[in-house]
C-alpha cells in the first residue's frame, strides 16, 4: 500500500448488518458517484440491525477494512456508517417562528435554524434525534410550501417529520468504528440510504413504498410528493425464513439457506407440487426427502407475516391510498422467487424489485444487485451530505465566525501613535462660607428673646 495523499473526492462507507458487512468506496464524479471498490465478510455481534457485540463487530469489521484499503491503494480516514434496528421510530412536528420584519424576505439561513433547533427537541430517556426531514411549510395565510426562501411573511410555521433512534445503539455502532482506527462522519438511517440507491423520482413523486428485506429486519419508507412521509423498521427478514425452514424440515442452517435460495418460493401457489429436494440426515442418519410445495408452505407463512406487518404500517402513514407508484423491493431477501407475484396478490399495489442504479459507469458491475443497496446508498447520502455543508455552512457555524471577526476587529492593534491621556489637574473646592449669625443656632435664639424684650 503506498502512502500517498488520500484523495479528498473518495468517499467510504460501512454497511453493518445482521448477516453481512460491507465497505465500500466511491468517487464524486461531475456526473455522481463512481465506485471503485466495496469489501464484503460474514457479520457477528449484530441482531436484527443493531450492535450488540463490539468487539465482535470488529472483528467482521477489519478484514473488509483491511482489504478495501489493499484494493485503493490507500488508507481510509472516516466513513459514513448506517443505523438500523426496531428501535428507529418517526415522529411528526412542528416548530413555528415570529419573524420581526416581515417587509424582509425569508432567507435560507432562517430555514436552516428552524431544522436546527428541532434537534433539540424533547425525546424519550436514552433516544436521540437521527435526521429531521422538512415536510411543508405556512407562510401566514399561505399553506404547503416547499421551499420558502424568498418569501415574505410575520409567521413561519415548519413541519418536520424526526427520526428517533436508541442512544446506546448509535454509541455502540460509534465505538466500532472509531476501535476500527476511523472517523464516523454520519450516522445515516438505513431506510433512507436504500432510497436513495433505488427510487426513481417519479416514483417519489407519484407515492411510492420502498421495501429493503435485509438479513434481520425489514425497512419500510414512504414516500409522497418527493417527501418522506413514515419509516418503520419491522424485526423479521430473511433469517426469520431460514430458522423456520430449520425447524419445518429439521436441517441444518448451511442447506436451510441453500434451499431457500435454490428451491424455494414465496408463493406456494406457484411451487411445483412434484419435485422434491433431497437433504442430508442428521448425525448420519438416512437422507430425507423435501417436496418444493412444503418448502414453499414454510417460506410463505413468513413472508405473510412480514407483508402483514407492512401494509399495517402502510395504514398507519396515513398514505395507503397515495401510493400511485406501488411498491419497490429490494435488499438481498428481494432475490427470492415469486416475491414480486405475491405482493401484488397480497397487497394489491403494483411492484417491482430494485437494485442500485444512481452510479455512473465505470463502477463496480458486483455492486449493481439488491443486496448492495443500502452500501451505495451511503455512499449517495455521504456526497449530499458533504455538498451541503459546502454549499450552505450551518447557523451555528457561521455564528461562531462572526464573534471572531468581531472579537478581532475589537482585538486589533492600530499603526497610529496611542494617544496620551491629558493630566487631569485636581480641582480645588472653594472653603466654606461662613453663615450670618442669624441663621447659626445661638443667632437664632438672640434673635427670638430680642424680638420677645420689644413685645413686653
Amino acid at each position: 500500500m503506498n502512502n500517498c495523499k488520500p484523495n479528498m473526492n473518495r468517499i467510504a462507507a460501512i454497511d453493518l448488518g445482521t448477516t453481512k458487512v460491507v465497505a465500500i468506496v466511491g468517487e464524486k464524479t461531475p456526473h455522481g458517484c463512481k465506485v471503485i471498490a466495496y469489501s464484503e465478510s460474514p457479520s457477528q455481534g449484530v441482531m436484527r440491525g443493531e450492535v450488540v457485540n463490539i468487539q465482535n463487530v470488529l472483528d467482521s469489521m477489519m478484514p473488509c477494512i483491511e482489504d478495501i484499503q489493499e484494493k485503493i491503494g490507500e488508507k481510509i480516514s472516516s466513513v459514513y456508517v448506517g443505523i438500523a434496528g426496531q428501535h428507529i421510530r418517526s415522529l411528526a412536528e412542528c416548530n413555528m417562528v415570529n419573524r420581526e420584519n416581515h417587509n424582509v424576505e425569508i432567507t435560507r439561513e432562517e430555514i436552516q435554524r428552524l431544522e436546527q433547533n428541532m434537534y433539540s427537541s424533547l425525546v424519550e430517556p436514552g433516544e436521540e434525534i437521527l435526521h429531521v426531514i422538512p415536510q411543508c411549510y405556512h407562510i401566514d395565510d399561505i399553506l404547503g410550501q416547499r421551499d420558502p426562501v424568498g418569501m415574505m411573511g410575520k409567521r413561519i410555521e415548519a413541519n418536520y417529520r424526526l427520526f428517533i433512534g436508541r442512544t446506546t445503539s448509535a454509541v455502540h455502532t460509534k465505538r466500532c468504528v472509531e476501535r476500527a482506527g476511523l472517523k464516523m462522519e454520519k450516522l445515516i438511517l438505513e431506510p433512507l440510504a436504500s432510497a436513495k440507491a433505488v427510487l426513481k423520482e417519479d416514483e417519489m413523486e407519484l407515492g411510492v413504498a420502498m421495501i429493503d428485506i435485509g438479513g434481520g429486519t425489514t425497512d419500510l419508507l414512504v414516500y409522497h410528493d418527493n417527501v418522506i412521509r413514515h419509516t418503520a423498521v419491522i424485526p423479521f427478514g430473511g433469517n426469520s425464513i431460514t430458522d423456520d425452514i430449520i425447524h419445518g424440515c429439521g436441517i441444518s442452517k448451511r442447506y436451510a439457506e441453500q434451499m431457500k435460495i435454490q428451491y424455494g418460493s414465496c408463493y406456494s401457489d406457484l411451487a411445483p407440487a412434484n419435485k422434491t429436494v433431497i437433504v442430508p440426515g442428521i448425525g448420519g442418519r438416512e437422507p430425507r426427502e423435501v417436496s418444493f410445495k412444503t418448502l414453499s408452505n414454510i417460506i410463505e407463512a413468513r413472508i405473510s407475516e412480514i407483508m402483514d406487518a407492512v401494509l399495517y404500517r402502510i395504514q398507519d402513514s396515513g398514505y395507503a391510498d397515495k401510493l400511485q407508484a406501488g411498491i419497490v423491493l429490494t435488499g438481498g431477501g428481494a432475490l427470492m422467487s415469486h416475491l414480486v407475484q405475491y405482493v401484488k396478490f397480497k397487497t394489491g399495489y403494483e411492484a417491482r424489485i430494485a437494485k442500485p442504479s444512481s452510479l455512473v459507469d465505470g463502477s463496480c458491475p458486483e455492486v449493481y444487485r439488491p443486496a448492495y443497496s443500502c452500501a451505495v446508498g451511503l455512499l449517495l447520502k455521504g456526497i449530499e451530505y458533504q455538498k451541503a455543508i459546502k454549499e450552505s455552512p450551518s447557523v451555528e457555524g457561521a455564528s461562531i465566525l462572526d464573534w471572531l471577526h468581531i472579537f478581532k476587529r475589537e482585538t486589533v492593534k492600530s499603526d497610529a501613535p496611542p494617544k496620551v491621556p491629558k493630566k487631569q489637574v485636581p480641582k480645588v473646592k472653594a472653603p466654606p462660607v461662613p453663615k450670618e449669625p442669624s441663621e447659626t443656632l445661638f443667632g437664632r435664639i438672640d434673635k427670638f428673646l430680642t424680638n420677645l424684650d420689644n413685645d413686653v
